[in-house]
């Protein structure tokens, strides 16, 4: 069957011959030119080229100083630091989070006004000045306990505030804290852009607050808040770099001791890009299949995958490997009925 175009019977004068009709596959097709795009392209593509020439060409770089140091054990032993810290303070940071979220929502002044107060100070006073109270915390606070409220009388239970507060611990509450003003604030916004309607139609069915909040509101809510929290999540993860201030041994203290001893500062700054560069790619990743699963009952098609597009482009190039460049030919028109083959 031919593709033709005819004009309406009905558009058509009384009296005046059919008109010629026309063979759309015939029809050349002209693509849009976007020479601004392409040169742009150009320009990037050049740029990269020239910036991974330099890489492989120079020398400074001492790519085998950093092969030598990329998996060595104070380099592992500094990622498995980052790492856990990075993980505890992300869980207690958003629990946190959330209790104050849902103190700022509530109607109560006090829980309110407690909770802003809480943020307000929190995100003043830089993370760096936090750690570094924490681990000194017990000048200020010798001994922590239980007792007569008031006083310093603890007779049911008394610590040492240096044991207490370890520098382990003096990390996690730096970092858990400081990330929790901001996942407050995450959090509520989320909260926030649920439609009301929701809410008033939840609390008409008589369902609990808590079912309301876990089965209604944060399912919508997680829409709008992953993003951001996996942006927060990545920064967290470069976060812990300011715990070299209390001398714990992640990533970046790690490299920073191996540098001061050999002088090879930049191959040992390599090795921490390149290991940041990889738990930011793998968080990345994880965002994406977070964010397209909670995509389900909002849009009419989920977006791909990289996978599933990498399988479309590939089909589509190998269907156009299979077509015929030469065009069809073109049948005698006729009248009344459409052409058919």
């Amino acid at each position: 069957m031919t593709n033709t175009l005819t004009a309406p019977a009905d558009a058509q004068a009384p009296g005046a011959a059919a008109p010629s009709r026309v063979d759309l596959g015939a029809v050349k097709v002209v693509h849009t030119r976007h020479s601004w795009r392409w040169t742009g392209a150009a320009l990037v593509a050049f740029v990269v080229a020239q910036f991974a020439w330099s890489l492989v060409t120079n020398g400074r770089y001492e790519w085998d100083v950093f092969a030598h140091y990329f998996l060595s054990d104070p380099v592992l032993q500094g990622l498995g630091l980052t790492l856990t810290y990075t993980a505890i303070s992300a869980v207690a940071g958003f629990a946190i989070g959330t209790l104050l979220a849902l103190a700022r929502l509530s109607k109560s002044p006090l829980l309110s006004g407690g909770a802003w107060l809480y943020i307000w100070f929190f995100r003043s006073v830089p993370l760096v000045v936090q750690l570094v109270v924490w681990y000194n915390l017990g000048y200020l606070y010798p001994t922590l306990g239980l007792g007569t409220p008031f006083t310093t009388d603890f007779w049911i239970v008394e610590f040492p505030t240096v044991q207490l507060v370890s520098a382990f611990a003096a990390g996690v509450l730096g970092l858990s804290l400081h990330q929790a003003a901001y996942s407050a604030e995450i959090i509520r916004g989320g909260l926030l852009s649920v439609d009301q309607g929701q809410l008033e139609a939840a609390a008409a069915l008589g369902l609990p607050p808590a079912r309301r909040l876990g089965r209604i509101i944060l399912p919508q809510a997680a829409r709008s808040i992953i993003p951001n929290a996996a942006n927060e999540v990545i920064g967290l993860v470069k976060g812990t770099s300011v715990l070299f201030v209390i001398a714990i041994p992640e990533l970046f203290y790690s490299v920073q001791v191996i540098y001061n001893r050999n002088s090879r500062v930049i191959p040992l700054l390599l090795v921490a890009v390149v290991w940041y560069t990889i738990i930011t790619t793998l968080l990345s990743i994880a965002q994406f299949y977070i964010e397209r699963h909670y995509a389900r009952g909002t849009v009419r098609v989920l977006p791909p995958t990289p996978l599933q597009r990498a399988r479309r482009w590939i089909s589509v190039q190998w269907a156009r490997l299979g077509d015929d460049p030469t065009p069809p030919p073109t049948l005698p028109a006729t009248h009344g009925t459409d052409a058919s083959s």
